[in-house]
């Protein structure tokens, strides 16, 4: 399949054709009336402007057949391998379904939701028998309190924020369109703010938890934001705005947008798991007490402040550039080694999709086509089934359909450009 190619084209193939036509019926007219002119006057003047005329004329004939039918990109993976990858992958993540529709379990709707939405951005239909499965068994999951996720769940927030981007995603004819409402209704009510901590100077205040009020974390907020984002909320709704004041505290950046204990320890620009609750980060402190900053979250943040409405001049925006900048690397998740791997290649993928970054730059000048390199590192390590899996197995990732589904995400964004 040429997945989304015709949509990559900068414009209509047919026009093309028709001012090409234009172009070459104009310079061909104007190369015979100077070629009849110098026949009859037959002077050296004319002969070689017509000459001239007629060679480059030749040579952009010549050129026609690869103008006019063959597409030049020139970032990004081959289309024909990465088309090939997807759809072994695809066609994994089809083989491991179970009988209910889920994956992994039927009590996990957020594993089930992640495969789905990755089956859906690999343009697998909504009506194909095993994706119309795996949705009648998500809408199972469909609460009274428009909440989409187990009913003895502890995670309401991350199942109902995934099924919701998932139900968006292989969306044909509108008719999730109420349930998607209702859904990010009952997600703007779990979010932490006056309400649950009374005023915006509390470190918890805008951001998402898991959904069993313990504390919001920046990865569980990052899936709030594009969950709101599928929905088409606004980024200048008042939910977006208090995610965009917890998300800015997660940042290793002393500022007037954050003023928590850990502002100024590390100062490095890149961010954490979270500063509620004490503060955690999932790569451990600094001799200081500061919260190490590790790549996963970094891009997170970053993907999830330009969701919030932020451009890439805003000065939050800058130094998690800088940070990503210094530490661009497939080889691991810088912070974390090798934990959280195939988490950190989708929210690369999304952030610096997300930036309209094409050759990203890092710190010491080298231009990255980062499409092909995240691409062409994922179809190294694709398994002979399809599938991918991570032997760091922390955070689910030694499961294959949760890793599988993460990675067709992160392919998703790994498109050729022109």
């Amino acid at each position: 399949m040429t997945r989304k190619l015709l949509a990559k084209q900068d414009s209509d193939p047919r026009a093309d054709r028709a001012a090409s036509k234009g172009v070459l019926g104009d310079a061909f007219e104007q190369g015979c009336i100077l070629w009849l002119r110098m026949r009859r006057t037959r002077t050296p003047k004319l002969e070689e402007s017509a000459m001239r005329r007629l060679f480059c004329l030749t040579t952009v004939l010549a050129m026609v057949p690869f103008t006019l039918n063959t597409p030049a990109f020139a970032l990004g993976p081959e289309q024909e391998q990465l088309d090939t990858s997807v759809e072994k992958g695809v066609a994994y993540l089809k083989s491991t379904q179970l009988d209910d529709g889920s994956w992994t379990s039927p009590t996990q709707p957020g594993i089930t939701g992640l495969v789905l939405y990755g089956l859906a951005v690999s343009e697998v239909p909504a009506d194909d028998s095993v994706m119309a499965k795996g949705l009648k068994h998500l809408e199972s999951h469909i609460q009274p309190d428009g909440g989409i996720y187990y009913e003895k769940s502890t995670h309401k927030n991350y199942e109902t924020a995934i099924s919701l981007m998932a139900l968006q995603a292989a969306d044909p004819d509108g008719r999730y369109q109420e349930t998607i409402a209702k859904a990010a209704e009952f997600l703007k009510n779990l979010q932490w703010d006056e309400d649950e901590v009374g005023d915006k100077s509390d470190p918890a205040y805008g951001g998402s938890g898991y959904g069993g009020h313990s504390r919001p974390d920046l990865s569980n907020t990052t899936f709030f934001l594009e969950a709101m984002r599928a929905a088409g909320v606004s980024s200048s709704d008042p939910a977006i705005e208090k995610a965009l004041v917890f998300v800015s505290r997660c940042q290793n950046l002393e500022s007037k947008y954050n003023d928590t204990e850990f502002a100024d320890k590390v100062n490095d620009g890149g961010f954490y798991y979270t500063p509620a609750a004490g503060g955690t980060s999932q790569a451990g402190q600094t001799p200081n007490g500061g919260l190490r900053s590790y790549a996963s979250m970094t891009y997170a943040g970053l993907k999830s402040m330009i969701y919030a409405g932020l451009t890439p001049e805003d000065p939050r925006v800058k130094a998690a550039t800088d940070w990503i900048r210094k530490f661009y690397t497939l080889e691991e998740n810088p912070g974390m080694g090798q934990q959280g791997l195939f988490y950190y290649y989708q929210t690369f993928a999304k952030a610096l999709d997300t930036l309209g970054v094409d050759e990203f730059e890092e710190a010491s000048g080298i231009k990255h086509d980062w499409r092909r390199e995240l691409a062409e590192h994922l179809f190294s390590i694709q398994r002979e089934d399809g599938s991918w899996v991570n032997p760091a197995e922390r955070w689910l990732e030694g499961n294959p359909e949760l890793v599988t589904a993460y990675t067709l995400m992160a392919l998703n964004h790994c498109e050729p450009q022109n």
